[in-house]
């Protein structure tokens, strides 16, 4: 067996505070990572930390994403996929990253997500709902929903239903700043 790792995010930020306010949850953000430590972790969302308006498709930057929001909040969590799944995801992720310029945040469809009624517009996407498409797409169903509609709340209950949490803390005791969790290769780990 193999593993992927989805991490929630809670960062400060005006449009993360409108989101939580819907979702009525603390994480309001979901990444999709290959590693435990997201040194290869991807969503859709801010293609940089400290500009909020412009987003699609990016390779997190844990260092970068310290400094713009040093009391950032992540919980990540431990998904078991086949060594075949895995390998089919990191191969779309990385295509994705290639052609990352020509994807965007679907922020036309943000309103359909809000009414219920699926959408697509072509390469455009909320960090759920890529979630929810590239982890269908390899047969790791995480709802029953249209991929669109899938919001991060989904994908945690998901999780919470489904997967084990490895760590829950500040993104800097990932990067190496302090923290009160044992340490296991780079991370903290709940026993």
């Amino acid at each position: 067996m193999a593993q992927i790792y989805l991490a929630f995010v809670d960062t400060p930020g005006i449009f993360a505070a409108l989101i939580r306010s819907f979702q009525k949850r603390k994480y309001v953000h979901v990444v999709l990572s290959l590693d435990a430590d997201l040194e290869e972790a991807y969503s859709f969302g801010r293609r940089n930390p400290f500009i909020p308006v412009i987003a699609g498709f990016e390779r997190e930057k844990k260092e970068q994403i310290v400094c713009a929001f040093p009391m950032a909040e992540y919980k990540i969590c431990r998904m078991e996929c086949s060594e075949e799944q895995k390998n089919r995801i990191r191969e779309e992720l990385h295509r994705d990253y290639r052609r990352r310029f020509r994807l965007h945040y679907a922020v036309a469809g943000l309103p359909f997500l809000v009414l219920g009624r699926k959408f697509y517009i072509k390469n455009q996407y909320t960090c759920s709902s890529y979630v929810a498409k590239i982890l269908g797409k390899n047969g790791i169903v995480i709802s029953q929903k249209h991929f669109s509609l899938v919001t991060p709340g989904d994908v945690q209950e998901y999780a919470d239903r489904n997967l084990q949490v490895i760590f829950e803390g500040r993104l800097s005791e990932l990067t190496g700043g302090e923290t009160s969790n044992k340490r296991t290769k780079g991370i903290a780990v709940y026993e």
